[in-house]
């Protein structure tokens, strides 16, 4: 990388840094760091690595900056998962069992791509360190899902009732374009097309104007859902997975079993037998129920 590419990448990285302060800024004053706390969250941890990381890129100490970016990406990596479960959480908003069986599937989806991360790093005979490896791997199925994201809500926003102008679908624009933007580039950069000279470059500029999406949307402040065109669609995947869930179990014994006792208490007590009374303590309805009898036939 020459020296004028070199100084074009510090720009980039700087103006990064600023948006992405504005960005959060704006969420904060319009309580929209609420809705997206972690979103919100990986705004200023891209801030504070920013602050960590480009002093030490000025100086000569390369091992301490290559020891703060390889973690600063393993935390890029956490909070970009994160964010994607955030954005689907708020599409699912109103259809709880569909929302319940997005955090499932979420949840093995990390599992997965964490021990396809491993398996890759130690399995590869590079010269790069297993650290390295599973970083790079997990960051690449990362961005494949983000990918995925941006489209799910392409495809799906009519079912759901989901708005272009919602803030969460242009969270999801500002990360599907990045991913993109990075996937592609790598495939060029494998096939010989774009060099390394050029593939950081290009890259920071993808995230500025991803930043820029994110700014945009975060002055509009929108979140007003549209009605969804198939609506009644919906409400049946939601209904038959509400019926395939089954009864969550208690999460103690001990309410199980005082529920058992009481059962049986009510029910010894609707069965036990009763004994005769003495005239004294019997009822009197019988008694009036015959003087009733008895005055009806003493009637002419």
């Amino acid at each position: 990388m020459n020296l004028h590419t070199h100084s074009i990448v510090h720009y980039l990285w700087c103006a990064q840094a600023i948006l992405q302060a504005a960005a959060a800024s704006i969420l904060w004053r319009r309580k929209l760091h609420k809705q997206f706390p972690v979103f919100f969250f990986y705004l200023l941890a891209q801030v504070v690595n920013f602050l960590c990381l480009f002093p030490l890129s000025l100086s000569s100490n390369y091992k301490l900056y290559f020891i703060l970016f390889w973690v600063g990406e393993a935390v890029d990596a956490y909070l970009g998962f994160k964010v994607i479960h955030e954005i689907f959480l708020d599409v699912f908003r109103p259809y709880h069992t569909l929302k319940d069986l997005g955090t499932l599937l979420f949840k093995w989806a990390g599992i997965v791509m964490l021990l396809v991360s491993l398996v890759v790093a130690f399995s590869n005979s590079s010269d790069h360190s297993p650290v390295f490896q599973a970083l790079t791997t997990l960051q690449r199925s990362i961005r494949v899902v983000q990918v995925g994201l941006i489209l799910f809500l392409l495809l799906f926003s009519r079912f759901l009732g989901v708005s272009r102008k919602q803030i969460g679908f242009g969270i999801s624009l500002g990360f599907g374009f990045i991913a993109g933007v990075e996937l592609s580039l790598m495939a060029l950069n494998s096939g010989g097309f774009v060099s390394y000279r050029y593939l950081n470059l290009l890259n920071m500029a993808a995230c500025v104007l991803a930043i820029l999406i994110w700014l945009g949307y975060a002055l509009l402040g929108k979140d007003v859902r549209v009605v969804a065109v198939n609506r009644l669609q919906t409400e049946r995947w939601e209904q038959g997975l509400a019926d395939l869930q089954p009864l969550a179990p208690s999460d103690s014994l001990i309410p199980m079993f005082e529920g058992m006792v009481e059962r049986a208490f009510s029910r010894s007590s609707t069965l036990e037998p009763v004994e005769n009374p003495s005239p004294l303590e019997r009822p009197s309805v019988p008694a009036k129920a015959n003087s009733a009898a008895a005055g009806s036939k003493a009637r002419p």
